[in-house]
């Protein structure tokens, strides 16, 4: 008998066929064997049809009303069977060993905690568009190394707090413990979320060299667009609160990045999208469990003048 795959990869769909098809395409071309389940999220286009008629290989589930990209990541991995889960998003094409590269950094060890894996993932231009996220100590978090050459992502190696949403690796086992991604959020934010969650419970995170992939980016939301900005909004004023942010003693640094953050897209947008969608997303932190940032999670490091030089586009690639 053929054992099951260790490896499932999970890949949440909104339409987009052309970033769809390859997407699948490589995940199916690995070099070891994995089970690849795609969760169509409600596409308003033809996408889930097309993805019946031309991989019928691939799991495919279909919700019936869209769920947002963490219920339906959630939807995915809770069909999947394997040791490791790998979520995909739609617009990365997965390099082929990217399964046996997980599979590697994540043994088959009961005893390990390390729960999840940081992937470098490139852009088009062969430059890296991440290589895992980490926070500063208002729990704002940031992706690594987006927009540098890969020679500087080869040579530093500062602390990773989770995986990067695009391609992110977990352990089974841990997601069994501390659950799935927090389905109050619609997108954006729920890596960071669950890694928090998971450095709380014990288990770490580690970062593959090699490459797993090409993102080739702006598939669902679409980058600064209306709706992007409205959902990245509502995250960071939903884990402000349900973290005690505000109440620590980090609070009046946290305002005061908030106020700079909103003031600058209200005048450089004419529109206060994202200050609406942080007040909404601080509403419905009501309904959260209260936790605390984890002390180990944090990069003290990251002083307020660097956090605000890390929202900007060209910061990796500029350092010295």
């Amino acid at each position: 008998m053929t054992a099951a795959p260790e490896v499932d990869l999970v890949i949440p769909v909104h339409g987009g066929w052309e970033f769809v098809h390859s997407c699948i395409g490589a995940a199916l071309a690995q070099s070891v064997p994995a089970r690849v389940i795609v969760v169509d999220d409600l596409s308003p286009d033809d996408t889930a049809d097309r993805i019946a008629v031309e991989f019928p290989e691939v799991t495919l589930i279909r919700n019936e009303v869209n769920l947002g990209f963490a219920r339906t990541c959630n939807v995915g991995m809770s069909a999947s069977q394997g040791r490791l889960v790998m979520l995909v998003n739609s617009d990365v094409v997965l390099e082929p060993d990217a399964a046996a590269a997980a599979l590697r950094a994540l043994p088959d060890d009961p005893a390990s905690r390390v729960g999840s894996a940081a992937t470098l993932l490139l852009a088009p231009d062969g430059t890296v568009d991440s290589y895992g996220i980490v926070a500063d100590v208002t729990g704002a978090g940031f992706v690594r190394f987006h927009g540098a050459e890969r020679t500087r992502a080869d040579a530093e190696h500062p602390p990773v707090l989770g995986p990067y949403g695009a391609v992110a690796v977990y352990r089974r086992a841990a997601l069994d413990e501390v659950g799935l991604f927090d389905t109050n959020i619609f997108m954006y934010g729920e890596e960071l979320d669950l890694a928090f969650r998971l450095r709380v419970a014990g288990w770490s995170c580690v970062a593959l060299p090699e490459p797993s992939g090409t993102h080739l980016g702006g598939a669902s939301a679409g980058k600064e667009s209306v709706r992007q900005r409205r959902l990245s909004g509502f995250a960071r004023g939903y884990l402000l609160r349900k973290y005690g942010v505000l109440r620590s003693r980090w609070g009046l640094r946290a305002l005061l990045v908030e106020a700079i953050v909103t003031g600058a897209r209200l005048v450089l947008r004419r529109d206060v999208v994202s200050l609406a969608g942080r007040w909404e997303g601080w509403r419905r932190g009501a309904l959260a469990p209260r936790l605390r940032l984890p002390a180990d999670a944090i990069d003290q490091s990251i002083g307020l003048r660097e956090s605000m030089k890390m929202r900007t586009n060209g910061y990796w690639a500029s350092r010295d």
